[in-house]
């Protein structure tokens, strides 16, 4: 599993935490030399005529939100507020609209390599305060793996990071084994975060096109989907050693998993063996989860539920919904608990 096994340095290795803050482990970028890579899906940067920003990912447009002189774009405007925050480290991302899993496989391969350049690039330049996490062609599992080893190996970035279904696949399609397998030879944690509901397939829920709820209810009712399909669909008992990160608390996995373990303990024809045998709450307990509820009541909860041990920060920083300072603050009694889970997950030093 190990660096020391395959030859594949750990990433503790390669970065060490120098700042005493938090660690945020949900963070957002959209990066310059990334614009444009897709082909015609862009992504691009643009302004209407009266001033206000848009940005186009393929025939998803998002209006109103400038990136630009932003800490999305910028690592020294993140750096700086980071600073403000009290956030000693943060892991950067793909921008959840360009995960391309529905583009031709060539063109996503080609905006994977130009994203994963650029959030090398930008880690790069804040050692200790940044790291990356990879952008990677979900739709063409060989090319999805190439393209880890070299993020790994070559761009020194410290995880995966997927969408909650790929493409028409879900979480526990077979042929994602051989991408399970080599994240746990890489020793490096898969994140899953959702994309917008219906943003590059067919017709959804028009329900959700309102207040939205896309990112309200949408975001909550993917996540839960894929812990159903890590827990129920066996890839969590499949690969023991993986490490599986969902954005969000995991959805609504708190508020349900009563009802996921009624459903084990009175089992029907669709239950694993396994989960009869050892339980839901084992395989609960494995997934990684960060902080991002918005509510007390929604953390407590999910402590209750799963525990602790296997939870991290998480601000969305910049995004729509991120508070900064104020999440950081409310961190409280889990402010070194989720710090030391993630600088583990994420396999950190500390100088």
């Amino acid at each position: 599993m190990t660096g020391a096994g395959s030859g594949v340095p750990s990433p503790a290795d390669r970065v060490i935490v120098r700042s005493p803050g938090v660690i945020d482990v949900h963070a957002h970028a959209v990066l310059p030399m990334s614009l444009g890579c897709a082909g015609a899906a862009g992504p691009e940067i643009g302004y209407r005529e009266d001033g206000s920003p848009f940005f186009r990912v393929g025939e998803y447009v998002l209006n109103g939100v400038r990136y630009e002189g932003s800490a999305f774009m910028d690592p020294e405007v993140r750096v700086a507020a980071m600073d403000a925050a009290g956030i000693g480290l943060q892991m950067i991302s793909p921008n959840p609209i360009t995960y391309f899993t529905r583009l031709d496989a060539r063109s996503a391969t080609d905006y994977a390599r130009a994203h994963n350049d650029a959030i090398a690039e930008a880690a790069g330049r804040h050692p200790g305060r940044l790291v990356g996490a990879a952008q990677l062609p979900m739709q063409d599992v060989p090319a999805a793996i190439a393209e880890l080893e070299r993020s790994v190996r070559e761009l020194g970035l410290v995880a995966a990071y997927i969408d909650t279904d790929i493409g028409d696949r879900t979480l526990d399609a077979p042929e994602l084994d051989d991408f399970y397998s080599a994240a746990v030879e890489l020793d490096v944690p898969v994140f899953i975060h959702p994309s917008p509901v219906g943003q590059e397939g067919p017709p959804d829920d028009t329900r959700l096109r309102r207040f939205d709820l896309d990112l309200l209810l949408g975001f909550s009712y993917d996540e839960t989907l894929a812990v159903a399909a890590l827990v129920f669909g066996g890839v969590l008992e499949r690969h023991p050693a993986l490490d599986v990160c969902l954005s969000h608390g995991g959805g609504t996995l708190a508020f349900v998993a009563g009802r996921f373990a009624r459903a084990v303990a009175k089992p029907r024809a669709w239950v694993p063996e396994f989960l009869v045998e050892n339980g839901i709450e084992s395989y609960l307990r494995r997934l990684w989860l960060d902080t991002h509820v918005h509510s007390a009541g929604s953390l407590r909860l999910l402590i209750d539920t799963v525990g602790t041990d296997r939870l991290v920060f998480g601000t969305n920083f910049a995004g729509w919904d991120a508070d900064g300072a104020t999440e950081v603050d409310a961190l409280g009694d889990l402010r070194e608990t989720t710090t030391a889970n993630a600088a583990h997950l994420l396999r950190l030093g500390r100088a």
